[in-house]
């Protein structure tokens, strides 16, 4: 990759990890985009973006759990089950024209939704039953492997549109299941993954600047309305990747 196309996925890098990270997310949907684009190898986008996820998803925790935004009780349950069906996604390799597509139409509805109806943050949440927790955080640990995000993607607008949380609690319930997911799907895709990219070093640096100033504004400064048309953004860029990718 010569100079220019390097610094500008840095570039690239940078803004996908500010934005996603100011909604709880770190990224890896943004990652694997900026990278397609550059022509970087498939076998190397998975383990590189999950290693800039781990990275973006520690800043969002602890800044959300500082801030007062990290429900443990609403976590654990999608997060014990996510862990081992995480590194079971992410040790798999199955052709995308199934999956990809479904994905990307529920993300791009997601979208819509919230882009459409501002979720009120006064409403009465509801507690979501046990059983269907786990059984939820299995399919998106799964899922979150399989494609090499960390599934807050996935779990954000399941907590909202279902009634469990509020935005801000969302987006710090999301940052710390990225983080256990991310790592446990990285586990899973080193199994049979090559070297990772060697300019993977700066674009750390670049995801931690970036994942930094968004989680800060994120957790702290952006009103609820603001985050939700962020998440919005978030989903429709993730979803259209899905879709063309």
């Amino acid at each position: 990759m010569d100079p220019s196309s390097a610094l500008a996925l840095t570039a690239l890098i940078f803004g996908a990890a500010l934005l996603y990270s100011s909604v709880g997310h770190a990224g890896a949907s943004g990652y694997l985009m900026a990278m397609a684009l550059f022509g970087l190898a498939p076998e190397a986008m998975r383990p590189a973006a999950l290693t800039l996820n781990i990275l973006v998803a520690c800043i969002g925790t602890w800044k959300f759990w500082k801030a007062g935004r990290l429900s443990w009780p609403l976590l654990w349950p999608f997060a014990l089950t996510s862990i081992p069906f995480a590194a079971l996604g992410g040790a798999m390799q199955l052709p995308g024209n199934y999956y990809r597509p479904l994905v990307g139409l529920v993300l791009l509805y997601a979208a819509w939704h919230f882009l459409r109806e501002p979720e009120p943050d006064d409403r009465p949440l509801k507690t979501p039953p046990k059983a269907l927790a786990l059984a939820a955080g299995a399919g998106l640990g799964f899922l979150s492997g399989l494609t090499g995000v960390g599934g807050g993607i996935f779990l954000s607008p399941l907590l909202l549109m279902a009634g469990w949380s509020h935005m801000r609690e969302s987006a710090g319930v999301a940052a710390a299941f990225i983080l256990v997911n991310s790592i446990a799907g990285l586990l899973g895709v080193m199994s049979h993954a090559s070297a990772l990219p060697e300019a993977l070093p700066l674009w750390a640096i670049a995801a931690l600047a970036g994942g930094w100033i968004g989680a800060g504004l994120g957790s702290k400064r952006l009103k609820s309305d603001t985050l939700q048309r962020l998440l919005a953004a978030v989903l429709a860029i993730a979803g259209m990747k899905m879709l063309l990718t």
